[in-house]
């Protein structure tokens, strides 16, 4: 029998076969107050760090988009717009509640037509190579394990000429803004967590996944290791968040 190999979440090192359940187990149970709890702790910028993504993706009428990690749908929902009823926003998630939960906001905000749902690992997509357009993935890529495979299954079924955006939480790049953040990731927000979602652990694992993420150039690195292309770097709020984006030549 294998040993099972180590890798991060948020601080604690744990085996591979054990992470993807202790993720899951996470937005099990935030989902219900997912939405709520980003306005409360970005102060609302989160819809600006999502709309700038989209923009970058270049989507336009008739395109094919897979979004992975959708969470409740925030990416999905803009891109649908964009690619209209000829087009197709594929909408996904490792996570059945967190899936349940953006397929129910899709339905009420009347984006079903063009939108289809499926439950799956981003390590390993179940779709043909070259079938996408662009693929984005917004706040998911730091709760992958292995996040060079995901990386390179975005890169395998998207089409020539195709883009991959990954839109993450990342390292500030001013020694002040570092400071504070700190002080606020780690005193304030699972305090936070606790009043609003009553779960201040989940929320601590927020705060140290971050942290333990690759920085943007080091990120940037993955995805050429991957075989994107022109990849550059979008910081955003001073590199609290950034926007990474590739090509498939």
């Amino acid at each position: 029998m294998s040993e099972d190999k180590t890798t991060h979440f948020g601080y604690e090192t744990v085996g591979e076969s054990e992470k993807a359940e202790r993720v899951r187990g996470v937005f099990d149970s935030v989902a219900t107050r997912y939405d709520l709890m980003n306005d409360l702790m970005s102060f609302g910028v989160h819809r600006l760090w999502k709309r700038f993504a989209v923009q970058l993706t270049g989507a336009r009428a008739g395109q094919r988009v897979l979004d992975l990690a959708s969470g409740t749908g925030d990416l999905a929902a803009r891109v649908a717009g964009l690619v209209g009823p000829r087009g197709l926003v594929v909408m996904t998630d490792i996570n059945a509640a967190m899936l349940a939960r953006g397929r129910d906001r899709m339905l009420d905000a009347g984006r079903a037509g063009n939108v289809r749902y499926a439950q799956l690992d981003a390590e390993a997509l179940p779709f043909p190579d070259g079938c996408f357009d662009c693929v984005t993935i917004g706040f998911g890529l730091r709760n992958v394990t292995h996040k060079e495979r995901a990386l390179a299954e975005m890169h395998r079924v998207l089409r020539p000429g195709g883009r991959a955006l990954v839109l993450e939480f990342s390292h500030p790049t001013a020694a002040p803004l570092r400071a504070a953040y700190d002080l606020y990731s780690f005193q304030v927000l699972p305090r936070l967590g606790r009043l609003v979602a009553d779960d201040e652990a989940s929320y601590r694992y927020l705060a140290e996944s971050i942290r333990v993420h690759p920085d943007q150039q080091t990120l940037k690195g993955m995805m050429e290791a991957a075989g994107f292309e022109r990849c550059d770097v979008h910081n955003l709020t001073g590199g609290v968040v950034a926007v990474h984006r590739g090509f498939k030549l």
